[in-house]
């Protein structure tokens, strides 16, 4: 299966990435009535969100940044002989209102903006670059943290705190703490530079995603759609006050309705929409953006010393090198395209058999390939929808899994405020009955909100600070008509279940320091835990659960559970393929040097899938570069790899739990003790083969993606 867009949410990556000297604090209109001014007296700390007004993010982000920045001078004047105490973990301790005001901040824009929000994050973007700067260019603090590195092995720290120095120390160097004053200049211009471009990106694709939006007044072009979807259609178009019926755009190239429509005029115009929606050449064309975006990464990344951004990027991740990304993807290509072939020869002999006259295009695939498979496998997902509802699916599968394999609770709280109606609070306990953390869930897609899946906190983990987490999932599912239940596909299943993954190891986080504590890892680890939990949505004793029809309560057929399981690799040559392209994309835009010219996307991108052997007709990237959000504007530039990388994690470590007895709260319990609440308290490689006994293969992978007959 595909791994879900889960732009695992940036608030924390965004407010530590920026620099510019905030106005002094008396200029800036903050105090006790600000709902950031103090931590929050609600349960687990949870953001005061009845009481939090649009207006109040700024000064509370700008009196955040100026409080910490004479923390942080505090720390580098200090007199005392620098010690891991009074250095790395007095920095620990600093900037609690920036923290409380951009997680909130960063967690609402993303799924619930609006135009002031929008103007707020435009202009705080550099100066959230600046500051970040601000603290890793300051010469005296780095010599102090340098002092207490030199000292490491003297030290006799515990592991976690020498994980915390070594993380520190290392994060201080790649940020340019060693440049030269002149060089420190000109990497600030570029990461306000760069800060800047990557909002605007962010607010032209909002954008452009609704108004790229397939409007049409005739009901028979939406020819092949369910009433449900139909309805929900006209409630779309109603919402925004327009006639007839609107489908929204997902993030992604192919859109879900495409394996619905049967109007291939339809079918084509709506990828059209899709695939060109941020290259209409007006206010929302993203092109300028990410070409500029790409030279100045490249420009940074030779003046911090590297040949490329993705040299930079992947250094401290666990493929260490843009080489070995580039091999472990180029390894995954020949299988990919070679099953996709396969299956668009299966789709177009469809084709002719039925006399259509036209040969596979990008907007076919979904539509044929749909009834390719109800002829593979007799199924087809309007049989299968009614037995998914999204409630039940929650709490009798997610929350069910959870529970068996590590023994917490949930129970629903409506007493804690929330952004939007649409969100869900739960409280989630310990088997003991101690209180573990809250979780957020807003499910729904709406236009104001960013396209894909993602988790973040709103607050994190941390002995040091005495503070349990709140955690939250974001996903863009459909929303059903008034009155009508919200039947959901298994790939949006399967998507709950990623993201409920990643909660985990945001609610499991056991670390006594922030900066390590949950899913503060390398990006080519962060998607383990979530693509893992996937493997929980297919497993007999969970599916069984919630897999029942939201009328009757009935289970699933057998003989439509054995569908489902026969057909789990079915078109996975072209999930694969395109997920592939989108990474190996993503590495050709970041591994370019600061020499190269100024690149026109379009050709850019052609250029780089025939060089990587994907440039296949009838199978895009999952993303387009004009709208590849998660290396523009969410932390995945030369990172996309991740998924594919953690994959091989997933499906490694899924091996290990079936050869010890499945889903067990044995298995749980040790696989949360060494992986989910360790966070990056030590070497993630180190980390995975102590908890596995062995170093991860790459053949249960390939086992669970079909494209070989048996693993190990």
């Amino acid at each position: 299966m595909l791994k879900h867009i889960t732009a695992l949410s940036m608030s924390a990556a965004i407010a530590l990435g920026a620099i510019f000297t905030p106005a002094p604090a008396a200029d800036v209109h903050f105090g006790p009535t600000n709902p950031f001014y103090a931590a929050s007296t609600l349960p687990f700390h949870a953001p005061p969100f009845d009481r939090i007004k649009d207006e109040d993010y700024q000064p509370a982000i700008e009196a955040g940044m100026a409080e910490e920045l004479p923390e942080v001078q505090a720390i580098a004047d200090n007199p005392a002989a620098p010690t891991f105490e009074n250095v790395l973990v007095a920095m620990e301790k600093t900037g609690q209102v920036l923290h409380r005001a951009t997680a909130a901040f960063f967690g609402v824009v993303q799924a619930n903006t609006n135009p002031v929000l929008q103007k707020v994050r435009t202009a705080e973007a550099p100066k959230l670059a600046a500051h970040h700067d601000a603290i890793y260019l300051n010469a005296r603090l780095f010599g102090r943290v340098a002092a207490v590195y030199k000292q490491r092995e003297s030290l006799n720290l515990d592991p976690e705190s020498l994980r915390l120095l070594d993380v520190t120390y290392d994060r201080f160097v790649r940020s340019g703490a060693t440049l030269s004053d002149a060089d420190k200049t000109e990497l600030k211009r570029l990461n306000e530079e760069i800060s800047t471009l990557s909002t605007a990106f962010s607010t032209k694709l909002l954008a452009a995603t609704k108004d790229g939006a397939y409007v049409t007044s005739d009901r028979s072009a939406l020819a092949g759609m369910s009433e449900a979807q139909i309805a929900a259609a006209a409630q779309t178009a109603e919402s925004r006050k327009q006639e007839g019926y609107v489908l929204p755009l997902q993030n992604t190239t192919q859109q879900p309705d495409l394996a619905s429509l049967s109007v291939r005029a339809t079918r084509e115009a709506l990828f059209e929409k899709s695939w060109n929606r941020a290259e209409r050449g007006n206010a929302n064309d993203t092109r300028d953006d990410i070409a500029h975006l790409a030279q100045l990464r490249a420009r940074r990344a030779q003046l911090l010393g590297y040949p490329n951004h993705a040299a930079w990027k992947l250094g401290d991740q666990m493929a260490k090198t843009p080489e070995a990304a580039l091999k472990f993807m180029d390894a995954l290509v020949p299988g990919a395209t070679a099953k996709a072939a396969n299956e668009a020869k299966d789709i177009q002999d469809v084709i002719d058999a039925q006399k259509g006259g036209f040969t596979l295009q990008p907007w076919d695939w979904d539509f044929y390939s749909e009834q390719v498979r109800k002829a593979k496998y007799d199924l087809n997902d309007a049989e299968v929808k009614p037995y998914f509802e999204l409630n039940n699916v929650l709490e009798n599968g997610v929350f069910y899994a959870a529970n068996q394999l590590y023994g917490i609770t949930f129970k629903e709280r409506k007493d804690i405020p929330v952004y939007h109606p649409d969100v869900r609070v739960f409280e989630v306990s310990e088997a003991d009955g101690k209180p573990l953390a809250l979780f957020y869930c807003d499910y729904f897609k709406r236009d104001n909100k960013n396209g894909g899946a993602w988790m973040s906190n709103f607050v994190g983990q941390s002995k040091l600070l005495g503070t349990l987490p709140v955690v939250f999932n974001v996903a863009n599912l459909p929303k059903p008509a008034p009155g009508e239940p919200a039947l959901i596909s298994f790939t949006d299943v399967t998507t709950m279940f990623h993201e409920f993954g990643h909660a985990l190891n945001g609610m499991f986080a056991n670390t006594v320091y922030p900066d390590l504590s949950g899913a503060a890892t390398a990006r080519d680890f962060v998607e383990f835990p979530s693509q893992f939990n996937e493997h929980w949505a297919l497993y007999p004793a969970v599916f069984t659960h919630y897999a029942k029809h939201y009328k009757t309560g009935v289970s699933m057929p057998a003989e439509l559970v054995a569908k489902i399981k026969k057909a789990a690799n079915f078109n996975q040559g072209y999930k694969l393929t395109e997920l592939v392209a989108a990474a190996e994309l993503d590495m050709q835009w970041h591994t370019l040097p600061a020499s190269a010219a100024m690149q026109q996307p379009d050709a850019f991108e052609k250029q780089a899938l025939e060089k990587t052997h994907l440039l296949l007709g009838a199978v895009p990237p999952r993303y387009h570069s004009s709208y590849f959000s998660h290396i523009w504007d969410s932390g995945y530039s030369a990172g996309y790899y991740a998924y594919l990388w953690s994959e091989m994690l997933d499906d490694d470590a899924y091996q290990w739990f079936e050869e010890h007895g499945g889903l067990t709260r044995a298995n749980g319990d040790r696989f949360r003790q060494m992986v989910l609440s360790r966070g990056n308290t030590e070497d993630l490689a180190k980390m995975y083969a102590a908890w596995r006994g062995k170093d991860p293969s790459v053949e249960p992978m390939m086992k669970y993606r079909g494209l070989q007959e048996s693993g190990h």
